[in-house]
């Protein structure tokens, strides 16, 4: 049965749909390679930046289940399995050679980096198409991800 949103034309549904989707792909791929630090990270301050690794992952999961769950409120399909969060995900890859906790750093805020621009650009297209709220759950992750950034970025001071 399908989910009638009222007030939602087609393209926006379609357009939320889409971003939803996207920065899903990036989110996972975010996620993913958080959990890479934090398993792998080595050197001074380890316990600190090992446990922020995962309270940062933590909180982008949040937000990974809140884009994937209003997919399904817009009556379309989230796409989350790895092999497709591989082909869509448009973060740099993680390199998996790294252990300096400095090093894991640098390499996640790059990406948190490239993650929250492009989740500021999905809240302009969802607000755009007229998704108030798709627009609005994107201002929550992109807040959320700044935060984070600055606190992984205060590590390296």
């Amino acid at each position: 049965m399908a989910v009638n949103v009222k007030g939602l034309s087609d393209n926006a549904r379609k357009t939320a749909i889409a971003e939803l989707n996207a920065r899903l792909a990036d989110a996972l791929a975010l996620s993913a390679a958080i959990k890479q630090a934090h398993w792998n990270v080595k050197g001074r301050n380890f316990i600190a930046v090992h446990e922020l690794f995962d309270t940062v992952k933590a909180r982008l999961d949040e937000h990974v289940d809140m884009m994937a769950e209003r997919v399904q409120v817009l009556d379309g399909v989230a796409v989350g399995t790895v092999e497709k969060v591989a082909k869509a995900s448009t973060l740099k890859e993680y390199p998996t050679d790294l252990t300096k906790a400095e090093d894991h750093i640098k390499a996640v805020c790059e990406r948190m980096r490239d993650y929250g621009e492009k989740v500021r650009a999905a809240i302009d297209a969802a607000d755009e198409a007229g998704d108030a709220d798709t627009a609005d759950l994107f201002t929550a992750a992109s807040r959320a991800a700044d935060k984070d950034l600055w606190f992984l970025e205060s590590h390296l001071e």
